[in-house]
């Protein structure tokens, strides 16, 4: 949009008058937070008014993309760059006497996510917008989050996440399209005198469905999404008789908490009513929706919808979609199942097995009767029409419901076109191994799409100084193409320019330093090696093996006090799920031994080990600028992608990586003389678990470095870890080390001594990471979004002409 000045500090002056009736000079700063958002909101209205008539009148294909979380960041300056005024209102604050960041600092992280899958589901919804694709967000509005981080003398504590203490400026309340959802009661099917089934409920509890809808402001464009949130609230013509406190109580929970503790039965009977709760809501509004418009009528629904089950949190979309077709819409079974399986798309983001969700039949039967019904009906059926062509054994092992169980992913596969992994191994461990048996029934449905990242937060907003050198060098087309980064190539060899990249590096460096100082009480060199490894604390990422690496460097130091090493600052983030208390003890460990490290006057400023507490998606910008080397290490097979690698490599930090999830991918991009890679490939971890002959112990008996490191953790060398330490041993020795860190950890050491060589050669450091930067515009996720438009959903780009 084409803004001056002159018009914004106008705007602004009188939004502070009208809403606070205050002036510039009086106001504080969440005040002039809360105009400011006011008036971006203003700006943007008038187009995603626009773009939602265009919608309506061309009745053009959508998407909706169910996810159970979303993890935006910080919206305000995201959507002023993305409506092409940041820096009009940037230079319009200055005149006032305003710094942009420093209001930015006051809007809270939207709590509604928790790690990779949320913010893959953002970075979607940031690039559907911003390549015209009609796609939008179904998901449930938090009031807590997950959790918000303390470190208390080295433990994770859990507290409230109150990101909505204030008003969220972006969301729009729609209670007129409130949709009531219903619970429990009793079922049963009555004949008519057609011979049509027609179910019947008695005493079910009622729920109100109220969508919080937010813009989602594509980049340079008319094309403005949505993202409905949805509330759980009483309904409020309930009798007052059904109004008691525990009934209020339960109504709120369902959107109160993302991942409520699921370790007893009510934690569990929770995310599943959570699940319910949002699916039935969204589903519910697109019929609508859909019917209102008369667009065509029900049985052609599949030409113009199309519904994403964005991991398994989301299949109940399938059972709930034959609901709505079959006793609202009056279809035959027939033909509800072949809509269905056209409008059902499903992304498969782990084959760990603790996040394939299945749920005891006995508890999907009292909370979900008809959908207990359904499921029982598809999976009857498919067996049925199946079991002549394909043998007992194949469909046993593909049914929905066995063993007293209701199977996700399985119903998530069957009830849906489509199933893609989201890197190419990944992708082909789903069908040559986790998914083999489905993939032999159903091979045409399989796909991969690579995952992306959305470079407008991860480069554009986050490192404005490399983003301005790389307008300098290639121009600005890369920021609407980011292939064009490619250009970045003809600079390998010119110094000026590879002196101009690292001195971008040290001033994000510098920056970090500044944060990790104010926040953790911690001096660390700028000058040294910043080696970051940011995500969900989980034993298969392998925070752990980076910690061992740390403390062979410490014991080094210790052993040859005045060696010489290039000085290194280890930097973790990462949340551990509140009742994995494997991973909690794993940060408690790591915080005593930054305590040992960096009071140690023997080590001075060669090593330095920093966790920096509650990390987010804000914390995530300041972090990955400033990173030299992002830690990628999880075990060859474990990781279905990542996408952390990718905002590491857009900002031209190295990777050290296993071959695991896109880390391949990453490779084969950037060149093997710009990458670490170590460790375990995925088929020697298979042939391990075929055989099963690795014998962790011996490791520790027989390699004296291991040996020292292991017995770090129960001979006292390391502080207050007098419970956690012995635990951790244990599973690294007595439990055979379940993800092969003893096995992989003297390539690892040695894939790091290569990196500490590299950097020495700051000319040859600064090559790499130029190749980085050049070679990573192919893990964008307008990338992946348009291969999902084109090969899954059948959705077009709006075109600008309209």
């Amino acid at each position: 949009m084409k803004l001056s000045k002159t018009q914004f500090r106008k705007d602004f002056e009188q939004s502070l008058t009208s809403e606070f009736a205050t002036d510039v000079a009086k106001a504080g700063i969440t005040e002039t937070f809360a105009a400011l958002s006011s008036v971006v909101k203003q700006y943007y209205t008038q187009i995603w008014q626009g773009d939602n008539q265009y919608k309506d009148r061309s009745q053009k294909k959508q998407t909706y993309y169910f996810s159970i979380e979303f993890l935006p960041g910080k919206m305000l300056k995201s959507n002023l760059l993305n409506l092409g005024i940041l820096s009009t209102v940037r230079e319009g604050l200055q005149e006032l006497g305003i710094d942009l960041e420093k209001v930015a600092q006051v809007e809270p992280d939207m709590a509604i996510g928790n790690g990779g899958l949320g913010r893959l589901a953002s970075c979607f919804m940031d690039s559907a917008a911003s390549t015209g694709l009609p796609v939008n967000g179904n998901g449930i509005r938090y009031r807590y989050g997950l959790f918000k981080q303390k470190i208390i003398d080295g433990y994770q504590v859990e507290l409230p996440d109150s990101w909505l203490n204030n008003v969220n400026p972006w969301e729009v309340r729609r209670a007129d399209k409130a949709i009531e959802v219903t619970f429990g009661g009793e079922t049963w099917l009555e004949e008519t005198e057609d011979g049509r089934l027609i179910p019947r409920y008695r005493n079910q509890e009622r729920v109100l469905a109220v969508p919080y809808d937010t813009a989602m402001v594509g980049f340079e464009n008319t094309r403005v999404n949505n993202m409905c949130l949805w509330r759980s609230e009483v309904p409020q013509d309930l009798d007052v008789k059904f109004q008691n406190m525990e009934y209020m109580r339960q109504t709120s929970m369902l959107s109160a908490e993302l991942y409520p503790d699921d370790s007893n039965y009510d934690g569990r009977l929770l995310r599943l009513k959570q699940e319910y709760f949002f699916v039935s809501a969204g589903l519910q509004r697109i019929i609508r929706h859909y019917k209102s418009n008369k667009i065509a009528p029900i049985a052609q629904i599949a030409d113009y919808i199309a519904v994403h089950i964005n991991d398994t949190h989301p299949a109940l979309c399938v059972p709930e979609f034959m609901r709505l077709l079959l006793d609202e819409n009056g279809l035959s079974w027939e033909q509800a199942w072949d809509i269905t399986v056209k409008v059902m798309s499903y992304t498969n983001h782990t084959i760990l097995s603790e996040a394939l969700e299945k749920w005891p039949e006995e508890m999907v039967h009292t909370l979900l009767p008809r959908i207990y019904q359904i499921i029982n009906e598809i999976d009857k059926r498919r067996t049925d029409e199946l079991l002549p062509h394909v043998g007992a054994e194949l469909i046993h092992k593909t049914r929905i419901v066995k063993d007293g169980q209701i199977h996700m992913a399985n119903l998530a596969i069957i009830g849906s076109h489509s199933t893609n992994g989201v890197a190419k191994l990944h992708s082909d461990i789903l069908k040559d191994v986790e998914l083999h048996d489905f993939y032999q029934l159903y091979p045409e449905r399989f796909n991969n799409k690579t995952n992306g990242i959305a470079d407008r937060r991860w480069l554009q907003i986050s490192n404005a100084r490399l983003s301005k050198l790389l307008d300098e060098k290639i121009g600005k087309s890369w920021r609407h193409d980011l292939v064009k980064l490619e250009a970045l190539k003809d600079f390998r060899e010119d110094t000026e320019t590879l002196k101009q990249l690292a001195a971008v590096k040290l001033e994000n460096k510098k920056d970090l330093a500044a944060l990790i100082k104010e926040k953790n009480g911690i001096e660390v060199n700028p000058e040294a090696i910043f080696d970051v490894q940011i995500k969900r604390l989980h034993a298969y990422k392998r925070q752990l093996l980076n910690v061992l690496h740390i403390l062979k460097l410490y014991f080094d130091i210790k052993d040859q006090p005045d060696l010489e090493m290039v000085p290194r600052v280890f930097i973790f983030g990462a949340k551990a799920a509140p009742g994995y208390h494997y991973a909690k003890a794993i940060i408690k460990v790591i915080n005593e031994i930054a305590v040992m490290i960096n009071e140690d006057a023997v080590v001075k400023d060669r090593l330095k080990l920093v966790f920096m507490e509650n990390y987010n998606v804000s914390l995530a910008e300041a972090i990955i600028p400033a990173a030299d080397v992002g830690e990628q290490i999880s075990l060859a097979s474990k990781e279905a992608s990542g996408t952390s690698n990718m905002k590491f490599m857009l900002n031209g930090a190295l990777t050290m990586a296993t071959l695991d999830g896109a880390n391949i991918e990453i490779k084969e991009a950037c060149g093997d003389e710009n990458i670490f890679i170590f460790g375990l490939t995925k088929d020697e971890v298979y042939e391990y678990y075929k055989n099963g002959n690795y014998n962790a112990r011996d490791i520790y008996e027989q390699n004296p470095v291991v040996h020292r490191i292991l017995n770090a953790f129960i001979d006292g060398t390391i502080p207050n870890i007098t419970n956690e330490g012995p635990e951790i041993f244990e599973s690294l020795t007595a439990f055979n080390d379940e993800y092969f860190l003893l096995r992989d950890f003297n390539d690892y050491v040695r894939a790091q001594k290569d990196l500490e060589n590299l950097y020495r050669d700051q000319r040859a450091w600064a090559q790499a990471s130029l190749m980085n930067i050049a070679t990573s515009g192919i893990f964008s996720s307008d990338r992946t979004i348009r291969q999902y438009a084109k090969d899954i959903w059948f959705i077009e780009e709006k075109s600008e002409e309209v």
